[in-house]
């Protein structure tokens, strides 16, 4: 499948999914992921971070992609949204750890545009609905997403398996959509 095709057809999904096609967000999701496992790789080798940096980094880009998706606009492509989120998540990554990145402007300039500032109201509905799971994904969702923190620095401080914590935040994830569903259809 052609680079443009296949990214034609995430846009598609994700279409799909921002009109609140469950099967559409879960073909999007399936088929994205290893190409966001292999970028955030490749990024970490290209950045000289360590190669399990990069299953952190997708988990935060998948959460990242979860919470912000309505903010991908459906007129532009995907592939440079993605790419702005995995290497902004990388950035975020570094630099929690002590490491400085420099990177070329010539590498962003062309998704600066689609980065969007979180308004007051989006925090706040996020708070919300993270107040609505229950502990320890919420403690989950708040560490990785909200402070920063990697899955094994999250896993260290609730004593528990990196394994478990990433099994916790995917269905936290699960949660968080279908209550973000279920809000965005009472107000319809």
């Amino acid at each position: 499948m052609r680079h443009s095709t296949r990214e034609e057809e995430w846009a598609g999904w994700m279409r799909g999914a921002l009109k609140g096609d469950t099967q559409a967000y879960h073909r999007f999701l399936a088929a994205v992921t290893p190409h966001l496992r292999a970028m955030a790789r490749r990024r970490c080798d290209q950045l000289g971070a360590p190669a399990s940096e990069a299953e952190d980094v997708v988990q935060e880009v998948l959460l990242a992609v979860h919470l912000k998706r309505s903010s991908w606009d459906p007129s532009r492509p995907i592939g440079p949204w993605l790419s702005a989120i995995v290497r902004n998540k990388l950035i975020d990554s570094l630099r929690r750890r002590g490491r400085h990145v420099k990177v070329p402007v010539e590498d962003v300039i062309d998704t600066l545009e689609a980065e969007e500032q979180t308004d007051a109201m989006d925090r706040l509905d996020a708070s919300h609905l993270l107040a609505r799971l229950r502990d320890p994904q919420r403690d989950i969702v708040r560490s990785i997403s909200l402070e920063g923190a990697g899955v094994r620095e999250t896993a260290e401080r609730l004593k528990m398996t990196e394994g478990a914590v990433r099994v916790a935040l995917h269905r936290a994830l699960k949660s968080l959509a279908a209550l973000y569903r279920s809000e965005t259809r009472e107000d319809e």
